[in-house]
């Protein structure tokens, strides 16, 4: 039975929003999955509207090309038009109305317009999104025929209203996008989640999610580093923490630093040895970011983004790499930089609500986790781990089989598998 499983289930077809790996860390989970959608030996058509071409390895790639004759392409240039002229911001005015953008209805036209030109005869339709734009979601349920095949990808809450806090807030257009939402939980045949909080916190929302609903968490790609040298900034031989990743306004690093810096008190010695490293856009927190850095020479700061190449090679050198998450009661998000830490196999620092996917799966009695802003707590912790370090940094490996395996192609091609073919 199974085998017959796996013949049917042979062909998918996925449209994504974009598989430029270095605009977002939501593309680099969707390229992730998808490169190991074939390595778990399935063939797959990517329909991407990344709006220029991007091969993948050992992958047919089709770029969606954008319709730029419609009255919806029309509308949404003179919008841009008249906002940048008259300096007034009309989406929230027009979307109360309409419910998206004119650029949304527009790609999605383009989307739908891509999947009814294709002969691709898929077993199985996945979309992928990324931020908070779920353009394939909305063209493949305009699109009713895929509707028996489909697996929506869940990555974030939406629409944001039902965000936890502290990331929750109300959009003009929030009843049409709740609608939207409603719909999609109602006709795709199985709906996906990267994490088991996430499927827990939708469902209540969205109670069809529960029947529907399958876990596919964020991939470990086997990526091959091009370039191995280590930039000007990075000394390998020191203790480094690293924190990879956006530092959004909700999530604030100067319960990291403080601890770091209160650790670095106590600890003087340590000044010649430590060195707290975050890269990625902190645009929020630059004022507060550029006090603390004039002040504490072990932080190195660079607010904006680093490549990809960097940054991964960077994850599997470092001492800890730290996981930091808003301050909140629950943090329902699994990383998308998870799958990479787990794979560098190096102690995290797990920085978040006590209910989060990331402390879930490190397990209830994993001791390098805090609560966001406990300074005291998180010096602790740094103090733990560079004793650990002092003694034998091979010590500080993650060593963790069971997430390993989680992330793993290997389980990736059990869930698919599992699933029934019509």
């Amino acid at each position: 039975m199974e085998n017959k499983l796996v013949t049917i289930m042979k062909k998918i077809l996925i449209v994504v929003d974009s598989i430029n790996i270095e605009d977002s860390s939501g593309s680099k989970a969707n390229v992730a999955l998808i490169n190991n959608l074939r390595l778990a030996g399935f063939e797959v058509l990517v329909c991407h509207y990344t709006l220029r071409d991007i091969e993948l390895t050992n992958i047919n790639t089709y770029a969606i090309a954008e319709i730029k004759t419609s009255v919806t392409y029309f509308l949404s240039r003179l919008q841009r038009v008249v906002s940048r002229n008259l300096k007034v911001n009309l989406a929230p005015f027009l979307e109360r109305w309409f419910g998206f953008s004119f650029s949304f209805f527009n790609d999605t036209k383009s989307i739908k317009k891509a999947l009814k030109k294709n002969e691709f005869k898929p077993d199985l339709v996945l979309t992928l999104s990324k931020g908070a734009s779920f353009r394939p979601h909305y063209a493949v349920l305009k699109t009713p025929h895929f509707h028996e095949k489909w697996i929506a990808y869940v990555h974030d809450p939406f629409p944001f209203h039902f965000y936890p806090r502290p990331y929750n807030w109300i959009e003009s257009s929030y009843r049409q996008k709740e609608q939207f939402f409603k719909e999609l939980s109602l006709k795709a045949m199985h709906s996906a989640f990267p994490s088991e909080l996430l499927k827990e916190w939708m469902s209540s929302y969205f109670p069809n999610f529960e029947k529907t609903g399958i876990i596919i968490p964020h991939q470990n790609e086997r990526y091959k580093i091009q370039n191995t040298s280590f930039p000007s900034y990075f000394n390998v031989s020191k203790f480094n923490l690293l924190h990879a990743g956006n530092l959004m306004k909700q999530r604030s690093p100067e319960g990291l630093i403080k601890g770091f810096n209160l650790f670095l008190e106590q600890n003087p010695d340590a000044k010649i040895d430590a060195k707290l490293l975050l890269l990625g856009n902190a645009s929020y927190h630059n004022e507060m970011l550029e006090n603390y850095k004039k002040n504490i020479p072990e932080l190195y700061i660079h607010s904006g983004n680093k490549p990809f190449d960097e940054v991964y090679n960077l994850q599997k050198n470092v001492s800890v790499n730290i996981i930091l998450e808003a301050k909140g009661e629950i943090s329902p998000f699994l990383p998308a930089k998870f799958p990479h830490c787990v794979e560098a196999n190096k102690t995290i620092l797990s920085l978040g609500p006590y209910y989060s996917e990331t402390k879930r799966l490190l397990g209830k009695d994993y001791e390098f986790w805090s609560e966001v802003d406990d300074v005291q707590r998180i010096a602790l912790l740094i103090e733990k781990l560079y004793q650990i370090w002092k003694r034998n940094p091979d010590d500080l490996q993650l060593n963790r089989k069971d997430l390993e395996e989680y992330v793993s192609v290997e389980h990736l091609k059990e869930i698919i598998n599992k699933l029934p073919v019509n």
